[in-house]
C-alpha cells in the first residue's frame, strides 16, 4: 500500500481550514494544481472571481465547439474531420449512417470510441460486440474492424497516437471501485461473426504515420475460428462507472478516471448526488491546471456548472488561466442547490498543448469567452 510522510501546508492570510468547503465570507477560493491534480496544490482566497475578467486579447482563451455543426459523414473513420490534436492525441468527430464496406486497422496507436448517438455492431479479428449510446470500446492498435450501425451513429473518436489505454490505479478504493472489471464485455466468435465470413473481395485500410494504404484481399479477413490471450477489444458503458463520490467533499475530476493513455487521461462524469453538507463546494471550484490542457465533450443531461451548453459540445480551456462554474451556476449552487446531477460528460486532460483544427474553428462559438460575465450567459 502506498503511503507518505505527514507534512503541513504553508498557511498565510485568510484561509479554509480545508480545501472546498467552509470558504472564508465573502471570498472566491481558487486551486493551483501541478501534474493534473495528482501534484503539488496551493488554494488561494480571492474577494472577486477569478474569471471575472472584461476583456481578453490573445489566442489564450477558453472554446467552444459545437461538433452538431459538423455535417462531414464518411464510411471510413480516417476520413472523419479531426478537431483537435497533438503528439499523443487525435480527437475526431464521427458520423456514420451505413455498414462500412471495408476493414480498418490502425497502426499509428490504440483507438477509443465513445458511442454518443446510435446502436450497432463491431466486428473486428476477435469476433462480433454489439455497442450502444454511452459505449466505450477500445480497440488495440493493429485490430482489424469495422462498424455496421442499426441507426445512425455519432461517435467520439480518441486515439492514443502511439499509445496503449490502461486503466487507472484505484489505490486503497480497491479494484472494484468505480467499476468492476467483470462488467467489461470483449467480442465473442458467436454465430453472428461466423455468418459475415465470405469469399468476397475485401479492403484493409491500414493507418500508418497518418498515411493510408489499402490491402486487399480475395476474402473477409476476420475468419478467425478461435483465439485466446489478453489483448483484445473492450466494451465498458458509462452506466455501468458508480462515480467515487463524497457528501462533505467536492472530488477533483482525477476521481473520475476511466482510462490512462500515453499524455493524456480520459475521464467520465456520471450523474451522482451533489454534495449535501452546508460548508461543502458543490459545483467544480476554480483552478489552474497549470500543466494540463481539459477538454470536455457534453453527452447528455443538464450540464450543471455551464450555460448555454448543450449535448454534441465541447469545450477546451488550454491551461495557462483560471477556470470554473458559471456565475450562475455558482449562484444557484449557494442559493438553491439541487441534490443529484444529471450530467454525462467525457473528459480529457492532455499534459500536451492541442492544437485546434479549421474543423473546430469552423463550429466555434466566439462568444464563449465571455460567458462567465453576468448574467453569465453567451449571447
Amino acid at each position: 500500500m502506498s503511503h507518505r510522510w505527514i507534512n503541513f501546508p504553508i498557511r498565510e492570510g485568510t484561509y479554509s481550514r480545508q480545501a472546498h468547503c467552509d470558504l472564508p465570507d465573502g471570498t472566491f477560493e481558487r486551486e493551483l494544481g501541478r501534474e493534473g491534480f495528482f501534484g503539488p496544490v496551493s488554494h488561494m482566497h480571492h474577494t472577486h472571481p477569478p474569471t471575472g475578467w472584461i476583456d481578453w486579447e490573445g489566442p489564450l482563451r477558453p472554446h467552444a465547439f459545437d461538433l452538431n455543426a459538423i455535417e462531414a459523414a464518411p464510411t471510413c473513420p480516417w476520413q472523419a474531420p479531426l478537431v483537435l490534436e497533438n503528439a499523443d492525441i487525435e480527437l475526431r468527430f464521427w458520423r456514420l449512417g451505413e455498414p462500412m464496406r471495408h476493414l480498418v486497422r490502425n497502426s499509428d496507436g490504440d483507438q477509443l470510441l465513445f458511442i454518443h448517438h446510435g446502436e450497432g455492431s463491431l466486428y473486428c479479428d476477435y469476433g462480433h460486440l454489439t455497442f450502444r449510446d454511452g459505449d466505450y470500446l477500445v480497440i488495440p492498435r493493429g485490430t482489424a474492424w469495422r462498424l455496421e450501425p442499426r441507426e445512425k451513429c455519432e461517435i467520439l473518436m480518441i486515439e492514443n497516437v502511439d499509445g496503449a489505454y490502461q486503466l487507472p490505479d484505484k489505490g486503497m478504493l480497491g479494484p472494484n471501485a468505480i467499476f468492476d472489471p467483470a462488467v467489461l464485455d470483449h467480442p465473442r466468435l458467436d454465430q453472428t461473426f461466423r455468418d459475415q465470413q465470405d469469399e468476397n473481395t475485401w479492403q484493409v485500410r491500414v493507418k500508418r504515420l497518418g498515411e493510408i494504404s489499402t490491402v486487399t484481399f480475395p476474402f473477409n479477413p476476420l475468419d478467425a475460428v478461435g483465439w485466446h490471450g489478453d489483448n483484445t477489444v473492450v466494451r465498458l458503458n458509462w452506466r455501468d462507472i458508480r462515480p467515487v463520490m463524497s457528501h462533505r467533499y467536492h472530488l477533483p475530476p482525477s476521481a473520475h478516471t476511466t482510462f490512462v493513455a500515453r499524455g493524456f487521461v480520459v475521464c467520465t462524469f456520471c450523474p451522482r448526488p451533489i454534495e449535501s453538507d452546508p460548508g461543502a463546494l458543490k459545483v467544480p471550484f476554480y483552478h489552474n491546471n497549470d500543466d494540463y490542457d481539459e477538454v470536455l465533450f457534453y453527452h447528455r443531461g443538464n450540464f450543471f456548472s455551464r450555460d448555454n451548453i448543450e449535448q454534441g459540445m465541447i469545450t477546451f480551456h488550454p491551461c495557462g488561466f483560471a477556470h470554473g462554474p458559471h456565475p450562475k451556476a455558482l449562484r444557484k449552487s449557494q442559493d438553491d442547490p439541487a441534490s443529484f446531477t444529471d450530467e454525462v460528460a467525457v473528459m480529457i486532460d492532455t499534459r500536451r498543448s492541442l492544437r485546434i483544427t479549421e474543423t473546430a474553428e469552423g463550429v466555434e462559438n466566439a462568444a464563449y469567452v465571455n460567458s462567465w460575465q453576468a448574467p453569465g450567459k453567451v449571447e
